[in-house]
């Protein structure tokens, strides 16, 4: 059981890590550079990187970060032992399922709308479409990066509580 718990905790860190790393890395390089680019620039790019990005490399880090962090939290929360880390464990839990319901409330709402929007060479008011998209995924994205990271700082701290009680 304590192997099983310490491999989904590490399992759970890693996948948040990377979910935390690619919402941050949006946050302060990708979109920052597209909002100095021209507006058929952010649509075509936008529209490319939102079909690149189902993958399932991206799935992994997506979902693993859910199914092994309630994993974590399940495996914490029975059996003797490995309570003290239950509570960060929960909180990361809760944190991470709020950025997935800001992903699927706003994030993909919004990058079907630019889909739906229809080849860059065929969209009329692109400057329209650049407005309508751009600062509603902008905002939620942060809060997307905020919460995995919050996530991630306390599947970091469970790690040192797990540790301390062996």
């Amino acid at each position: 059981m304590e192997t099983a718990r310490f491999a989904s905790l590490i399992a759970a860190t890693i996948t948040m890590g990377l979910m935390s790393g690619l919402f941050y890395g949006f946050a302060v390089s990708v979109m920052p550079g597209l909002a100095r680019s021209s507006d058929r620039t952010v649509i075509e790019t936008m529209q490319r990187i939102n079909v690149a990005i189902l993958n399932g490399w991206f799935m992994l880090g997506y979902l693993g970060a859910l199914v092994f962090t309630g994993v974590a939290v399940a495996l914490h929360a029975t059996g003797d032992g490995g309570r003290q880390a239950l509570a960060p464990l929960i909180g990361a839990l809760v944190a991470y399922i709020l950025a997935m319901v800001v992903t699927a409330r706003i994030n993909i709402p919004l990058n079907n709308a630019l889909e739906q929007a229809g080849p860059v060479e065929q969209i009329k008011d692109m400057a329209a479409v650049r407005r309508a998209f751009e600062q509603p995924w902008v905002r939620a994205n942060v809060w997307r990066a905020v919460l995995c990271t919050a996530a991630l700082a306390l599947l970091a701290w469970a790690l040192v509580l797990h540790g301390q009680g062996r």
